[in-house]
């Protein structure tokens, strides 16, 4: 029986260059969680991602290295436009270890704000 633990990360605001939002700890840390004892994996279930603006503004998400915004690693919203206040939901499974990096970014800064929930397990 797998012993991970439910987790939230976020919310945070997204930035207009591509920035790291998610990266799981290792024993020095990791981004957006606290240091643990041990190498983690992630593993992302939903993600929203919420327009706080009058006017519709876009997101992107990539998996791959630390502020990377490279072509081919688009991950999900890919310059998807969001409505003014409004948001996006995103459901299903997927695995972040250690050397991988959900980054993102928005149209304009701090228009967009990251939420997400998964679970955290030790390798």
């Amino acid at each position: 029986m797998a012993a991970n633990k439910i987790v939230r990360f976020g919310p945070v605001a997204m930035a207009a260059a591509a920035t790291n939002i998610i990266n799981p700890p290792t024993l020095t840390g990791g981004t957006g969680l606290a240091g643990t004892n041990s190498n983690t994996y992630l593993v992302l279930r939903h993600i929203r991602i919420v327009n706080k603006t009058a006017a519709a503004a876009t997101a992107t998400l990539y998996v791959g290295a630390t502020g990377g915004s490279a072509a081919g690693t688009e991950f999900a919203y890919n310059a998807t436009s969001i409505p003014a206040n409004s948001y996006v939901d995103w459901y299903g499974q997927m695995r972040l270890d250690v050397a991988d990096f959900l980054t993102g970014l928005a149209s304009a800064a701090t228009t967009l704000t990251f939420e997400a929930e998964g679970e955290i397990g030790v390798v």
